[in-house]
């Protein structure tokens, strides 16, 4: 991005058309790629140091530290400028994201993109802030004619970033393959998969496409600069599952042991809201929270949690499980259709 008033797609690339084409592919008949195990990294192989940067490397794999740091470089007081005009956009992107049920973290995609710019376009033919490619664009319900193009409508383009990321995460279930997957086409990825026999994206990387590969570490780069540190989107699945298990472990000192002992956990897998659980259970949502911690941010970051609570509160959700889904759906629907941010056709950016 040396030149972020042209800053296009990694798609733009002559040196990668093949990725730019399969983008497009429908992927409604994917399915998982059936792999062997992988072996977890675990998180002693994670940096947790501050590095030369000042920013905080927890979390970071190992093999993306150069290219990160290198980024940081690069880009870090284009980043931080754009933290304060592009606002407007990340409060937006924030809300549609969260209402999708997946991490709104997932903004920082549309900065590598297209730097937030609402008519950035590809030689390939990519537009609007989230690059959607025509084909892509029309399957994820946007309309694009030679009348209006609906890529370059902030709001419902997020909208169809945020059901292809979905149905993306809902084939491999791992971020950091959804973004490679999203730059790349999910044919590259899937060849990669096979030709390296991993999942990991860090074993399989060198297999991906060049743009693919960096598209992925631009993000992570991206993130930290934003975040001040990672997150899980910048994790594959098994460092995720290690994230994931240590928050919840190191959020259990919360109970005491008299309700550690006198509670049950179930693996929870939809779109759950806290606020649905908790109303349907008769609990102030604070006590649910303390029960479980980060409920609905973790739930959509990972696509399941181990719900813990109070053995009678447990039985009371297992007889009412399918009624409290229902519930959670309807509400992310609702709030769905409403409006919060029509496209701004002046805008700069």
């Amino acid at each position: 991005m040396n030149n972020p008033s042209a800053v296009m797609s990694p798609a733009q690339s002559t040196k990668n058309k093949t990725a730019d084409t399969t983008r497009t592919a429908d992927t409604s008949s994917l399915q998982r790629p059936e792999l062997k195990e992988d072996p977890k990294l675990g998180f002693k192989d994670l940096f947790t140091e501050e590095n030369s940067t000042g920013i905080n490397t927890r979390h970071l794999n190992p093999k993306a530290i150069s290219f990160v740091e290198d980024y940081i470089r690069k880009q870090g007081k284009k980043m931080e400028e754009m933290k304060g005009w592009g606002k407007p956009y990340f409060d937006m992107m924030d809300a549609i994201l969260t209402q999708h049920g997946i991490p709104k973290e997932l903004k920082y995609l549309a900065v590598i993109e297209s730097h937030l710019k609402v008519y950035a376009t590809s030689w390939a033919g990519a537009v609007g802030p989230w690059q959607f490619m025509p084909a892509t664009a029309r399957r994820m319900g946007l309309k694009v004619t030679d009348y209006i193009d609906e890529r370059t409508d902030y709001y419902k383009s997020t909208h169809a970033a945020a059901r292809y990321l979905t149905e993306l995460f809902n084939i491999y279930g791992d971020w950091l393959l959804v973004i490679a997957a999203y730059n790349g086409g999910p044919g590259n990825v899937n060849a990669a998969i096979k030709k390296s026999g991993s999942t990991d994206f860090w074993t399989l990387q060198n297999y991906l496409p060049v743009e693919s590969k960096n598209h992925v570490k631009k993000f992570i780069a991206t993130h930290y600069i934003m975040e001040g540190e990672g997150g899980v989107t910048t994790l594959t699945k098994d460092e995720t599952g290690d994230y994931l298990l240590t928050a919840q472990e190191n959020d259990g000192s919360q109970l005491s042991k008299d309700e550690l002992e006198h509670s049950q956990t179930l693996e929870l897998k939809g779109k759950y809201n806290s606020l649905v659980i908790a109303k349907n259970l008769l609990m102030d949502i604070t006590e649910f929270n303390r029960y479980n911690p980060g409920f609905d941010k973790l739930l959509a970051a990972n696509g399941s949690y181990t719900m813990r609570l109070a053995a009678e509160k447990m039985d009371l959700f297992r007889v009412k499980k399918v009624a409290i889904l229902n519930e959670s759906i309807q509400l992310l629907l609702d709030s769905m259709s409403q409006p919060l941010y029509t496209s701004d056709k002046r805008s700069t950016h």
